[in-house]
């Protein structure tokens, strides 16, 4: 039997040649793109502290490279591959600004992502709102980035400061009734939003229990007087607010001094990489924090699927990267929040959308996140961390406790 092949007539192939055509333009012509998005990219811009005095999270920005990195390798989000333009602000101000001027001006970024730190944000806050750039999920958790009222293009991730200040606060109350309560914390917004959030939940009569404060800038050489004064107080509690550098500090000279306070270490610089580790692990025992995300640290994590997967992430594609910084992991979620928003977006790639599907993340499950906790995010909800656990340090790991506390 003989079989002959089918040819359409010329007028069939003609049609289906538009139709694929037309198919193909409407694809395109749906797409939206805004500055620095593409059919083949989209552009992300970053400062970060790679030197200056806060370089310890540097290795943020470093891990979020990273995780792009592989993103792109398997196929980018929507065939779009992601670039990250990761500028150093030395942690100041002024150099932030500059910074942001030339992602936002020059490189014509799509957004901001995880610009860190309360200062350097400080700076820039007016700025991107009034250019209309997204300014997402910044490494600080300063209460004023959940204000989309005034801010519409501003959103922080972190857990808020003052939110772990009431934390600590009600674990006194509860715990330590009568505690005779010192602080040191660094002396600008950030420092000032966790010691707000400790005296507002210590009101009244109860504000009686903080019996010493004491403050640190961040040009500081050591904070080691102030700790020596903090311990002449009398206290017996010690709230420790303080960034890696001067939390490692903060951590050796109080056991060195031979004061034995029931120490509470902000999360910011809890990383037992970066922090304890210098400071020695012998000296930390004892230390409570909160969390939010899993420690790498952390024996009950070692067999978790996410964590193995973490590991085989960090082993290929950030090998430099150190598996004890809880940075490390802190980074590589702020990349998958990201990751999902861009998802969300499809082929809307503009300003406005990113915003949109930004202020639209339900119950968002995230690997590194601690089992119970979800990130949630609103058009009037700018806060997509509102939940916690607190942790003790055992010499070897932070051991979890307590509840999941938050909303």
């Amino acid at each position: 039997m003989k079989f002959v092949k089918f040819r359409p007539p010329l007028w069939a192939a003609a049609s289906i040649a538009l139709t694929c055509t037309l198919m193909a333009g409407g694809a395109m012509a749906q797409a939206k793109y805004g500055p620095g998005a593409s059919a083949k990219e989209i552009k992300l811009g970053q400062t970060m502290p790679y030197s200056g005095p806060a370089s310890a999270y540097g290795t943020i920005g470093k891990v979020e490279q990273a995780y792009f990195k592989k993103i792109n390798d398997e196929g980018g989000i929507n065939g779009r591959m992601i670039n990250l333009v990761s500028l150093d602000d030395g942690y100041s101000p002024p150099k932030a600004v500059e910074q942001v001027r030339k992602l936002v001006e020059q490189e014509e970024v799509l957004a901001l992502f995880q610009t860190l730190g309360t200062p350097s944000n400080s700076a820039i806050h007016k700025y991107v709102n009034a250019k209309k750039v997204p300014h997402l999920f910044l490494a600080t958790g300063a209460t004023k980035w959940s204000d989309p009222k005034n801010y519409p293009w501003t959103m922080g991730l972190n857990l808020s400061y003052q939110t772990e200040g009431e934390i600590y606060a009600r674990y006194l109350l509860k715990n330590k009734p009568n505690a005779k309560i010192a602080i040191l914390y660094q002396n600008d917004d950030y420092g000032k939003d966790v010691l707000k959030g400790v005296k507002e939940a210590l009101s009244g009569p109860n504000a009686k229990m903080i019996v010493a404060e004491a403050t640190y800038e961040v040009a500081d050489p050591t904070v080691d007087s102030q700790i020596l004064t903090l311990k002449a107080s009398g206290a017996d509690t010690f709230i420790n607010i303080t960034t890696p550098k001067f939390a490692a500090q903060a951590v050796r000279k109080v056991f060195d001094s031979g004061w034995k306070p029931l120490h509470l270490l902000n999360n910011v610089g809890a990383s037992v990489g970066s922090v304890l580790t210098p400071a020695g692990l012998d000296k930390s025992v004892g230390l409570v924090t909160v969390q939010y995300y899993k420690d790498a640290n952390d024996p009950q994590w070692k067999d978790d699927p996410a964590m193995l997967e973490w590991r085989a992430f960090m082993a290929r594609y950030y090998r430099e990267g150190n598996v004890a910084d809880a940075s490390n992991v802190y980074g590589y979620l702020a990349a998958q929040a990201m990751v999902q928003v861009l998802k969300q977006c499809g082929n809307d790639l503009t300003r406005e959308n990113v915003m949109r599907q930004a202020a639209n993340l339900k119950n968002a499950k995230f690997s590194m996140l601690l089992p119970g906790i979800t990130l949630n995010t609103g058009p009037n909800d700018f806060s997509p961390v509102e939940q916690a656990q607190l942790a003790r340090f055992d010499g070897k790991q932070w051991v979890l406790f307590g509840d999941v506390i938050g909303k």
